[in-house]
């Protein structure tokens, strides 16, 4: 007999678990060596609270009522929780604040496209630190993270959320045009994004911009020649470049292109990619916004791993499996995947 198991969902059996168990183990040791305190929410929220943030990429997949008749969702992240935390438990505390958490989320997605519903993350919150210091310092945790866990061909690709925006604004792109147009580049539709340019009648120069900049990918040379309207978050990026370590440095593509759409990102936004796995295996960016929904206004980055995918990059880079990715170092011969992450120095770089 065969017991169907909710879509998006799966069961982890002793093998697999004792492997994310390694790994999470090493998250979280670098996670305290730079002193991110560990935090639990419940799985449980109201929609409410929720819904103070613009939540379409993750919205929640699971809605329930309690005993009052209010509505309560399972969190479909942890960003929103630990702002909740900051603005009632931290209202008077100093700053930065710094988080951790290891808990699972609950997002809504097309079962046809097999995506999780339910998915294990990993990540860091760090509040009351402005860019582009705490930009740097939340790349500098993730980067030491990938390299504690054993992930060899691993980068991360840095943009800013505010910069189509911004070439929107300045060349007066009609309003009712720019929600879809920031969906077709969130997809990496290019033929989308041209076509919709058209319906909106941007033509001539502006599409050309539109649909240049976007594809605009590689490392710090990028941030040497961008055009006007692109210069304040390109600047951005070139500050945090300046404060990183040379190791993750190395690690950083600039893409002009990449924008998140859930709506609370202000500034700078990165993913992680390894070529090993075919979808990003993490992601974050600055939220400056956010807490000032809850009442405390202050500005916040942070980051969250897929632990999921983060295995199974870890196994592809060992199977040798993927595609290459331009500019990744080679990986060597590495052993037993879990025995990788469990014995991997925290410390080294």
């Amino acid at each position: 007999m065969i017991h169907p198991i909710p879509s998006g969902t799966r069961d982890v059996l002793p093998q697999e678990t004792g492997e994310v168990r390694a790994i999470t183990d090493t998250l979280r040791r670098v996670f305290d060596r730079h002193r991110y305190g560990e935090i639990y929410t419940p799985a449980l929220e109201y929609e409410a609270v929720l819904a103070r943030a613009d939540m379409d990429e993750a919205r929640p997949a699971y809605r329930v009522f309690d005993e009052t008749g209010a509505v309560l969702v399972l969190r479909s992240d942890m960003t929103v929780p630990i702002a909740r935390v900051v603005a009632t438990r931290y209202a008077e505390s100093s700053v930065p604040l710094r988080f951790c958490y290891f808990a699972h989320t609950y997002r809504g997605v097309r079962p046809q496209r097999g995506q999780l519903r339910e998915m294990l993350q990993a990540g860091v919150e760090l509040i009351g630190s402005p860019a582009p210091e705490g930009t740097a310092e939340a790349l500098t945790v993730l980067s030491a993270a990938l390299d504690a866990v054993g992930l060899k061909d691993f980068r991360i690709g840095v943009g800013d959320a505010s910069l189509f925006p911004a070439l929107m604004e300045s060349l007066n792109v009609d309003e009712a045009a720019r929600e879809g147009l920031l969906e077709a580049l969130v997809r990496r539709d290019f033929v989308e994004l041209d076509m919709r340019l058209r319906e909106a009648g941007v033509a001539g120069e502006a599409a050309e911009l539109l649909l240049d900049v976007p594809q605009r990918r590689g490392g710090p040379e990028l941030l040497a020649d961008a055009p006007g309207p692109a210069g304040e978050a390109v600047v951005g990026m070139r500050r945090v470049y300046e404060l990183l370590a040379d190791d993750v440095a190395e690690r950083v593509i600039f893409d002009l292109g990449l924008v998140r759409n859930i709506g609370y990102y202000t500034g700078a936004v990165f993913e992680v990619y390894d070529p090993a796995i075919g979808a990003p295996i993490g992601g974050g960016g600055r939220y400056d916004d956010l807490l000032g929904r809850f009442g405390r206004k202050l500005p916040a980055v942070g980051f969250a791993l897929f632990v999921d995918s983060l295995h199974q990059a870890l196994a592809g880079e060992e199977r040798g499996t993927g595609v290459a990715l331009a500019g990744a170092p080679a990986g060597g011969s590495r052993g037993s995947l879990a025995v990788r992450a469990a014995d991997s120095s925290d410390g080294a770089r």
